[in-house]
Parts: structure tokens; sequence; C-alpha cells
């Protein structure tokens, strides 16, 4: 989005709110926290505020008061409500206070930043409802992973694994891995994409699948055939640069194309991502995940029961 959407995280756990705060920053939002229900309020009247994340179970003052109050204050700010095992009538109830919608523990991330973006777009809709675009909803480009076409597989796979290894998983929030890199050749202009499935067809020998004798059959697929197989290729890979290996630079599309073009033309090409691009410079990466949170979006909006 165009405007950085000022989010307030509220939660009792303080390692929650710190990690929670860095996930949604690294997200695009503006954001800052609250240890409580009293605390919210007060950040709310000093600084407002476009969507409140309000956990519903916190001791003092909980999350359906803090609800009401916040209303008072502030009724255009969008309120998410988060939710445990076995809340889930408390949390429909909070809808009839005024709640935007709510969220069931542990959440997804990137399901949370979608129903983020649709909280502020619903206290800013106009008369016209405009549809998303490409750059709407894709991940930015300095938000990604990238190598150059000289990077060893070893290498590679260190870099792959840093996207997992800085997550958070929690109680609450599950953050997933990009699960691909981007590859730049020496002029600085993208080369290809390294990805998991990449590895996985990289470690298969070409071999299997070249035409073979009927007879060798029974010994191709025999145990003593495969065994160890998997970690000698592994081991022979590492030193092998990842242009030898990547996939060739995913399609483009414009920021400003509509999401139905942009998911025909995956559908046609079976893209499982394309680059996002403006005024020809890439700006952002669109996968699949991106387009199937914003389909759960448009079916998923809430219902005031």
């Amino acid at each position: 989005m165009t405007n950085k959407i000022n989010v307030l995280m509220v939660d009792d756990e303080a390692q929650f709110r710190a990690t929670t705060s860095k996930i949604l920053i690294k997200k695009g939002f503006n954001t800052v926290i609250a240890a409580s229900g009293e605390e919210a309020l007060e950040v709310l009247k000093a600084n407002p505020q476009d969507v409140i994340i309000l956990d519903i179970m916190m001791p003092g003052m909980g999350g359906h008061e803090a609800l009401a109050q916040i209303k008072k204050i502030s009724p255009t700010t969008q309120v998410i409500m988060l939710t445990g095992h076995g809340g889930l009538a408390s949390a429909k109830k909070s809808l009839e206070q005024g709640a935007f919608d709510y969220l069931s523990k542990p959440c997804d991330i990137d399901l949370l930043s979608a129903k983020i973006n649709s909280a502020y777009d619903a206290a800013h809709k106009t008369e016209v409802k405009k549809e998303k675009t490409a750059g709407d909803i894709m991940i930015r480009v300095e938000d990604y992973t990238k190598i150059s076409i000289d990077t060893t597989i070893l290498e590679a796979i260190h870099e792959l694994k840093k996207t997992f290894e800085g997550l958070v998983a929690s109680s609450r929030f599950m953050e997933t891995g990009h699960r691909s890199i981007l590859v730049f050749n020496h002029s600085g202009k993208l080369a290809g994409t390294l990805s998991i499935v990449d590895l996985i067809a990289a470690i298969r020998p070409a071999y299997l699948s070249a035409p073979k004798p009927s007879m060798a059959d029974s010994i191709q697929y025999s145990p003593m055939f495969w065994s160890g197989l998997f970690t000698r290729r592994a081991l022979a890979m590492g030193s092998r640069k990842v242009s030898e290996i990547m996939s060739e630079s995913p399609l483009r599309v414009d920021h400003n194309s509509n999401l139905m073009e942009v998911a025909d033309l995956m559908f046609r090409e079976k893209a499982r991502r394309v680059i996002v691009t403006k005024n020809n410079e890439i700006v952002g990466i669109l996968r699949e995940q991106e387009m199937f949170f914003e389909i759960s979006n448009i079916l998923e909006k809430p219902v005031k029961e």
C-alpha cells in the first residue's frame, strides 16, 4: 500500500509483543505496542491508530472492555480481536461491539497482514470500491533474499535457511519463509530464482529420467540402488554454482496489474510467483500465497451474528 498503516499491538506477554512488533514492522506497518487494555487507551489518546490488534484475555481490563472504550475514543479505528482455543463465542460477540474481525490463535502472519490491510480499507472506503492490484499485495523486493549467480549451492542454502531461522512461531502467530531466493547477475539484473523445488530437482540424478531397458527396473528400484544415493548427491552438489540449477527469471507484471490478470497469467504459465515492476524496475514479488490470502480475505468478510 502507498500509505503506511498505523498498527497498535496489545498483549500482556512481553516477548510476544516485541517479536510481533518486529514482524509487523518488517511487513511495512508503523507499529507500536501496549501491555494492557489500559495502556492501549493511553497510546490511542496520544497517537491515533488505524488498526488495533487486541487480545481478548488479558489481566485487568479485558479485551471486550478495552474494545468498548476504544470505540468511544476513536470510532473509526478498526479492531481485530485475538482469541484462543474455546474462545470463539466470545470473539463473535466482539463483532456486536464493533470489532472489525477476529482471528483464532495460532494465526499465520500473512493472514494477519491481510486482515490489517482489509481493516484499513474498510475504514477508508470510498463510494466506488477499488479492487486491489499486484502492487497492493506483493512482498517488497527489499524484504526478499538476494544472491549472486556465483554463489555456491551450499552458500545459497545458508541464505535460504536464514529466511526460516528468523521467523516467529508462538501460540499466537506463525511466520513462514519465502522458500525461494532472487539470483542476480554481475550487471545487477535478475537472472533467475532458486527455490527448494530447484534443490530437489538438482539432487536427483539425470539418468533416472533417461530411457532404460526394462530389465533395469528391478535393479534401479531395489533397496541397494537407493541406499546412500541422497547423501552422495547432496555432498556433491554443495560446491556447484546456483546458476547451474536455478530456474529462469519469473514472469513480470506491472504493479498496477489487475489481480484477475495476474491469476490468469499464473494459471496459464503454471507460475508460483511473478515479479512485480514499476517503471521497468523490480519493486516486489507476488507469490501464490499472497493470491490465496487475498481470495480468503474477499470470501471471509466478517459476518455479524
